[in-house]
């Protein structure tokens, strides 16, 4: 017992002494990434916590007419991008694709990092988290789309970590079983999440089917991106040459995401030329206010060329093998991306309750601007997974696979 325990103890220094040691091989430009991480980190909890003692009528620029804002839609964000990331890892570990092996850890660690943030931002949006986390435990609501979501996001999440640990002690029987429910847990989340405003018959600027197919299409496009964008930027930082069997991976990841750009195009063109040749309602004024109107920058330059056209033109040029093409195309629609779901949210809002039925005073778009805390939490949300990702390359050792 007393060699076992001596034998454990040398482990265990051995391993910290590894650790350490990785964690000291940063570079300088690492270092300074971390600490920028971590202060936008603070910054954004510090935020929320004030929204919170203070009051969110008083720090965010919510209202009751516009009660959902630039922090649901950063949270839409991380969470519909951590199920993307899900989806795109399970084709190499879970379904066996043998080109997608090299991104299984790193896209499930990154899935956790995406989906962490995404409860970050959610935390300061709700008066009082940890009642909602109680409460959705002893007094479930079952009809309800936005109980169904929570739960199963937060389901997702404790599978990811047991699929994560099981990748990293190459228990790849369970790491398989615990990935195939988790992607079942993101997908129905995801759909639930979409579900949350496509049943919401009072808004015809979000009310259809459309919402939960365009969710789990965009998601995979975004995955696919943030991939390579997270998977390039570790080269950097983890030094040497990219491997071939990295690049192979990538460029398959660069052609997933064209063609789910394609597919996102021919919604959208669809669902805007549908909508202009009915008749004027709620959802015809809304894509009208993105087509010329208040939100038509975000729209045409956020959502369209940021989002679609330029990482389209960008990745079809790179031919999977530029890989500067390729990580600025990817920063391009991760980026444009977060444009995507602030115009879903915000465009659906805006628009009146009774604009169709021509009540004075209700004609008018009306108006909303994040305040200075929501964008601090938003920017929060981004340090929090710069910092984790950051970490975890010199924690995890560039989260090197094994063929299994």
């Amino acid at each position: 017992m007393a060699s076992s325990s001596r034998i454990s103890g040398m482990t265990l220094n051995a391993l910290e002494s590894a650790l350490v040691g990785r964690l000291k091989t940063g570079s300088n430009a690492y270092y300074l990434s971390l600490s920028i991480c971590a202060m936008l980190l603070f910054a954004g909890s510090v935020a929320g916590l004030q929204a919170t003692i203070g009051g969110h009528h008083v720090f965010y620029g919510v209202t009751r007419q516009v009660s959902w804002g630039v922090l649901i839609s950063t949270y839409i964000f991380f969470v519909v991008t951590s199920t993307g990331l899900c989806l795109v890892s399970s084709i190499g570990h879970i379904f066996g694709s043998k080109t997608f092996l090299p991104i299984a850890k790193r896209a499930c660690f990154l899935s956790i990092c995406t989906l962490l943030a995404g409860f970050f931002v959610i935390a300061a949006e709700i008066k009082v988290p940890i009642r909602m986390m109680v409460y959705n435990i002893i007094s479930p609501n079952l009809t309800s789309n936005i109980w169904w979501m929570g739960t199963l996001y937060g389901v997702a999440l404790g599978l990811m970590i047991v699929e994560f640990i099981c990748l990293q002690i190459n228990a790849h029987k369970v790491a398989i079983v615990a990935g195939f429910i988790t992607v079942i847990a993101e997908i129905a989340a995801n759909s639930n999440l979409a579900g949350v405003f496509g049943l919401l018959n009072g808004r015809e600027f979000w009310h259809g089917p459309y919402l939960p197919i365009f969710f789990i299409t965009s998601a995979v496009m975004v995955g696919s991106a943030a991939l390579i964008f997270f998977c390039i930027l570790a080269q950097k930082i983890n030094g040497g040459e990219m491997a071939p069997e990295m690049k192979t991976c990538l460029s398959a990841c660069r052609k997933v995401a064209i063609l789910m750009i394609c597919v996102i195009l021919f919604f959208t063109i669809w669902r805007t030329v549908s909508t202009l040749a009915g008749m004027p309602n709620g959802q015809y004024v809304g894509v009208m206010a993105m087509l010329t109107g208040d939100y038509a920058l975000s729209f045409w330059g956020g959502e369209i060329l940021m989002t679609l056209i330029a990482p389209l033109v960008l990745f079809i040029l790179s031919g999977g093998k530029r890989m500067r093409m390729m990580l600025v195309a990817s920063a391009l629609m991760v980026f444009g991306a977060f444009f995507m779901r602030y115009n879903m949210v915000i465009v659906g809002q805006v628009i009146p309750v009774y604009h169709d039925l021509g009540v004075t005073g209700s004609t008018e778009l009306l108006k909303y601007f994040p305040t200075l805390n929501e964008i601090v939490v938003v920017l929060g949300g981004f340090g929090l997974v710069g910092f984790l990702f950051l970490q975890g390359e010199k924690i995890f050792n560039g989260h090197k696979v094994e063929e299994h």
